[in-house]
This record gives structure tokens, C-alpha cells and sequence, in this order.
């Protein structure tokens, strides 16, 4: 006789969370819900399920939509750094993921410099892109200029 169950945790071979399942009985009142994998699918359990499961759209489309707004911030602005560089375009110094957060913070933007996918720093002149990851998979790009120096 099988159960119908609520997975309240990934379980291998079975589902993911959220899935309503069907399992043997025993499986489901000796494994499943003792170890807390799972609870009983009942009319209320399963309305309970839907009604987190809107709250959660509704964040989620909350929070992209904050997201998006702040990704057209980030891509309006353009990251300058003057820097002393030798004659093959080679900086002395490097721009980092911190320069990068304090010139975003300088333009009102504050951003989190764990967000800002720069692999290592930018040790080279010319225009650079860098991936700027926010909330609910939404990636910036930010737009990074380094010119050199001017020699005195």
C-alpha cells in the first residue's frame, strides 16, 4: 500500500523539496517523517505547501525585480582609474575588486565586493568588463577603464 508524502528535504532517487511522492507506508512511517525527510500529504499539508510556494514566487519576483533595477545602476556607470603603467601597458599596481567597490560606493551604488566576479586584478590598461553577481541570478556588468598615467 503506497503513501502519498510532502519531501521536506532533497532525497536521493525520491524528489526534491516541495515534490508530493508516492512511497510504501512503511517506508514513509519508519524513514521519511521519523527523520523529518517528509510529512503526510493531507488536504492541509498540501494547501499549506501551495501557500508557501506563492510567498516564495512573490519574493522571488520581489527580489529579482529589485535586482534588475540595481544591475541598470551598475551598467550606467563607467569605473575610471588613472595608474602608472610601463611602456607596454603593464600596471605598476593592479585595480582590485575593493577599488572597484569604493568607486561603485562613490557613485551611490553599494555593493557588496563578494559580489564583484573579478577572477584577479586588472594589471593591464585598456577598457575591462566585469561581472558584477546580485540576487536572484542577475549578473551586472560593470565597465572598467584604466588609462595611464601621465608622465611630468
Amino acid at each position: 500500500m503506497n503513501t502519498n508524502v510532502i519531501l521536506r528535504e532533497n532525497v536521493d532517487g525520491l524528489g526534491t523539496i516541495g515534490d508530493v511522492v508516492s512511497v510504501k507506508a512503511g517506508y514513509a512511517r519508519n524513514y521519511l517523517i521519523p527523520q523529518g525527510f517528509a510529512s503526510i500529504a493531507d488536504q492541509r499539508n498540501v494547501k499549506e505547501l501551495e501557500h508557501q510556494k506563492r510567498q516564495l514566487a512573490r519574493k522571488l519576483e520581489k527580489v529579482t525585480k529589485d535586482a534588475e533595477a540595481i544591475k541598470a545602476r551598475i551598467e550606467k556607470v563607467t569605473c575610471e582609474f588613472t595608474q602608472r603603467a610601463s611602456e607596454e601597458g603593464k600596471l605598476f599596481g593592479s585595480v582590485t575588486s575593493m577599488d572597484l567597490e569604493s568607486k561603485l560606493q562613490d557613485a551611490g551604488i553599494d555593493i557588496d565586493r563578494k559580489k564583484i566576479q573579478l577572477g584577479e586584478s586588472i594589471k593591464s590598461l585598456g577598457e575591462h568588463v566585469v561581472p558584477v553577481k546580485l540576487d536572484a541570478g542577475v549578473v551586472a556588468e560593470l565597465k572598467v577603464v584604466v588609462n595611464a598615467e601621465e608622465e611630468a
